[in-house]
């Protein structure tokens, strides 16, 4: 494969930034296989409209599509090694101050591809035929990634020997519920791969929260959840006020009666910027100390001490039209809620880059294909967030980034 053979950047995706982000792939042994991933992420990159393996490797030479998809379906490299090297970076290059769980729902035609099922989805509303994935991004107010994929298998295909051996699912997956999936993912993140933790955000408004957040809380991990007013449901504070002592004032307790009320009492304007509209908005928000309870999976009542988020993000509504949960307790307001807001980056950089990018294309039946194929997703858009005029001015390469460019840049000059 020359380099004649290769697809060519489009305009706006910066050389230096391809080499960079590529260099992730070096824990990949062989060196056959790093190039057909270069190959890859150029085609998910250069090739418009369906990403199919045959249109990835046009071009590339005789036996391209044949070799792109043993890259992609049967090499056995590591996607977390890769995974881990890209967060590496993009921590140092992009100093995320969220990691935010994004769910995606990628409907299918037939029952082939690995994880389909006919399957309620609560962000849908019906029953859809259907994969349904999480993923970590890290999101800042001026940019986010995908890092990390989960792919949440229905249990007719971890209950079924054949159906586990047609996928190749290994011996240690199992079902997983995406919102589990995700917790999963964000402690391997923090503590499996030794990066510096951030807040995670996400959405548990269609699932009882109680869970999830005991868990984020038990393995030490910060959290900002969007959570459905009818699952709230807080207990009094051990021990109780004094009498006498205002129970209602922001930053302490309150109990259900004076929940609103003291939300609303609070409230004040938080500023931040909304990626959709590309200006910056003020939003009224207020805060209130509250205690859930939840049992725990050995029956024992467990007490979790939260931050509850009451946002008017409609004007002229007497109630909040959003409520989030924290255990950033010693936070300012404004800043949890700007942390919550982040999410809004990650749905717009997963509707204008990822989307285009090939993040639904993936046909192949192997589980561990999809995983290889979402990996060079991530990369592919780590290159686009990270050519842009203004991300090379706020976040140049520093450190081991640099390194890691000089090293690749001599490497493909030799």
């Amino acid at each position: 494969m020359s380099a004649e053979d290769q697809q060519t950047l489009p305009d706006g995706v910066s050389q230096n930034a391809f080499t960079e982000v590529l260099s992730a792939l070096r824990s990949i042994p062989r060196s056959d296989q790093r190039r057909w991933g270069e190959l890859y992420a150029r085609g998910l990159l250069a090739v418009p409209g369906k990403k199919t393996m045959r249109a990835l490797a046009n071009g590339a030479g005789s036996g391209a599509e044949q070799s792109l998809y043993q890259f992609i379906s049967k090499s056995p490299w590591d996607a977390d090694a890769v995974r881990r090297d890209l967060a590496g970076l993009l921590t140092e290059r992009m100093q995320p101050r969220a990691w935010v769980v994004q769910p995606l729902v990628i409907t299918k035609v037939g029952q082939h591809s690995v994880g389909v099922e006919r399957q309620w989805v609560s962000q849908i509303g019906r029953v859809v035929n259907c994969q349904q994935t999480t993923s970590v991004w890290f999101a800042s107010d001026r940019g986010s990634c995908p890092v990390d994929w989960q792919l949440a298998l229905p249990e007719c295909w971890t209950d079924q020997e054949d159906m586990r051996r047609r996928a190749s699912i290994p011996t240690h997956v199992g079902s997983c519920p995406p919102e589990q999936c995700a917790v999963d993912s964000v402690s391997k993140m923090s503590r499996g791969w030794g990066l510096n933790g951030r807040p995670v955000v996400m959405d548990l408004r269609q699932t009882a929260p109680h869970r999830v957040c005991a868990d984020l809380a038990a393995r030490q991990i910060p959290f900002v959840v969007q959570v459905d007013a009818s699952s709230i449901a807080p207990v009094p504070p051990e021990p109780k006020p004094e009498p006498g002592e205002p129970a209602d004032r922001a930053g302490e307790w309150v109990g259900p009666a004076g929940l609103l009320s003291a939300l609303h009492k609070h409230r004040m304007p938080v500023e931040w910027f909304d990626p959709m509209a590309k200006a910056v908005r003020a939003t009224s928000v207020g805060a209130a100390r509250v205690a859930l309870r939840n049992v725990s999976t050995a029956g024992q009542p467990e007490r979790l001490d939260l931050v509850l988020l009451g946002a008017w993000a409609a004007p002229g509504r007497r109630s909040p039209t959003e409520f989030w949960l924290s255990n950033l307790t010693q936070s300012q307001l404004g800043t949890v809620y700007r942390t919550a807001m982040l999410s809004r980056r990650v749905e717009r950089d997963l509707a204008q880059v990822s989307d285009g990018l090939g993040i639904r294309d993936f046909e192949g039946r192997s589980y561990r294909g999809w995983h290889h194929h979402m990996t060079m997703v991530s990369l592919a858009h780590a290159v686009t967030a990270l050519s842009s005029p203004r991300a090379q001015s706020l976040f140049p390469p520093t450190g081991r980034a640099s390194l890691a460019l000089a090293r690749e840049t001599k490497a493909s000059a030799a």
